[in-house]
């Protein structure tokens, strides 16, 4: 998501913040490759000039100059301004005061609304509401019986009294569905209008006649993100002939460029409600401005991350395992424990997306193997109550027992038990107060060491193996203490007792 726009941005920063006091001209040649990094990223080239003329205004004003660094404040002012054209603050979904609340979905085909519908009803129902899905697309094939899937999945009830296929009036299908959801007491209506492959008469008539017999309280138009500027265009001819309330993005995961996020707030006036950005019925947020700008200049999403962990872990459980481990009690069975909570999270490429930083890694991100904690988990089911609780009985037969059940090989099994005891002593450590030797900050324990799960190179290997090249015994005796401590010779860091890097 917004991969280019990020390296391009964040390359561009680079650059300014290598300056001291910045001249106009400074200025003038950062806008000019924001601009290009912008109309590149296919946003709307009116929503370029107005965000760059409003750049430009405020960083040639007193707030950079009398700044004590300008490059940072400039940094600031594309922050903010890319707050405001993706909408400013984030508008909330509005409910109706007396239930049902009325959503009614519209877009194109193939923009992911029956599987947003999904999505959002699933949403709604870990928020405490009763919703359910109403099937009023009765043209495309098999769009029905796909409505049905996604209900059974999420287990939220699909009123579908037509078969589809051609078959059944999708007004008459929404203003019943109204009147069921009255009876039966839901409180929130998702109706999944049909689409077409591009705006024509008869879509609008049927949307605009879909609108008026059932009241909606949310018009929200689905907008597949990686269509670009087309998908602002047809927004925008939706909200002049229908009229809309709101847009959903889907597929932000396959946007590499990001100009439909970026141009429809602006262009159409209507706020981004909700971000799809994966597959899973999980893949799915509320869209905020000013996460989403701090992720594109690639400072992370830090709040967003902390909100699915508070989702998803239970502090009483945490605060038992810490204990355990300060108690140096942490088994191979907690670690699993571990793994599934970090499964609850969702993807956890796209956690790690979310880390201030994360753009200067992506290639590591790419190649990060999720599967690996599947594996993982094969590993430790296939050993005994015994083994997972006392990791030390791990003897050669008992680990090729492991490694044939799990499917892995030894060399599997030895690297996730030694993986494990570096981590447990780790978490000693820090549950102590105290700071772990973290030399080349190796991988999470069962996730390959590192990003990209795989093993350390043998160039690696040989690099540790070599002693110190120094002619000078003493700097050489230094060098190879150091080594044995875990810190690079030579890096400042401090012995024992030291706090300013003086070496005791």
């Amino acid at each position: 998501m917004f991969g280019n726009l990020s390296d391009r941005l964040v390359e561009t920063f680079k650059n300014l913040r290598s300056k001291g006091k910045l001249s106009p001209a400074d200025i003038d040649a950062t806008l000019r490759e924001i601009r290009r990094a912008l109309l590149e990223a296919d946003v709307a080239l009116e929503v370029v000039k107005n965000f760059t003329t409003d750049v430009r205004e405020r960083a040639l004003g007193d707030e950079v100059s009398k700044a004590l660094n300008p490059a940072q404040q400039v940094v600031q002012i594309v922050n903010e301004e890319l707050v405001k054209i993706l909408g400013g603050e984030q508008r909330k979904l509005a409910f109706a005061k007396t239930a049902p609340t009325v959503i009614m979905l519209a877009g194109l085909q193939g923009s992911g609304k029956t599987t947003l519908a999904g999505k959002l009803a699933k949403w709604l129902k870990d928020q405490g509401q009763t919703p359910i899905l109403v099937a009023a697309d009765l043209q495309r094939p098999n769009a029905v019986n796909q409505l049905q899937v996604v209900g059974e999945r999420i287990d939220v009830p699909v009123f579908a009294p037509e078969p589809g296929n051609g078959v059944g009036n999708p007004v008459s299908v929404a203003k019943d569905a109204i009147k069921h959801a009255k009876q039966k007491m839901f409180s929130v209506v998702i109706v999944d209008t049909a689409g077409r492959l591009g705006i024509d008469e008869e879509l609008m008539t049927q949307a605009k006649d879909i609108r008026k017999a059932i009241d909606p309280d949310e018009v929200l138009f689905v907008i597949d993100s990686m269509i670009g500027q087309d998908a602002v265009n047809v927004a925008k001819a939706f909200d002049d002939g229908v009229g809309i309330t709101g847009v959903v993005l889907t597929k932000l995961d396959g946007d590499a460029r990001g100009g439909a996020a970026l141009s429809v707030a602006s262009v159409t006036g209507k706020p981004i409600l909700f971000a799809s950005n994966g597959e899973a019925m999980e893949a799915f947020e509320p869209f905020y401005p000013d996460r989403m700008a701090s992720r594109i200049l690639d400072m992370g999403d830090v709040l967003t991350l902390i909100e699915q962990t508070q989702k998803n872990f239970d502090e009483t459980e945490a605060r038992a395992m810490a204990e355990k481990m300060a108690k140096d009690a942490f088994t191979l069975e907690d670690f699993l424990d571990q793994m599934q909570q970090l499964k609850k999270m969702g993807s956890l490429k796209s956690m790690l997306a979310m880390m201030p930083g994360a753009g200067q890694m992506r290639q590591q991100l790419e190649n990060f193997d999720e599967k690996e904690i599947d594996r993982t988990e094969a590993i430790i089911r296939s050993m005994t109550p015994a083994e997972r609780q006392q990791p030390k009985i791990l003897n050669g037969s008992r680990r090729s027992r492991i490694a044939r059940g799990s499917g892995m090989t030894v060399t599997d099994v030895n690297s996730l038990v030694n993986r494990f005891e570096q981590a447990a002593k780790m978490m000693k450590t820090v549950a102590k107060g105290g700071v772990p030797q973290m030399p080349g900050m190796p991988g999470m324990p069962g996730i390959g060491g590192g990003f990209g799960g795989g093993r350390p190179s043998k160039s690696g290997k040989a690099k540790d193996k070599k002693g110190s090249k120094s002619g000078n015994p003493a700097k050489r005796a230094a060098e190879e203490a150091a080594r044995a401590l875990g810190q690079k010779p030579g890096d400042g860091s401090s012995g024992p007792g030291s706090a300013f890097g003086l070496g005791g």
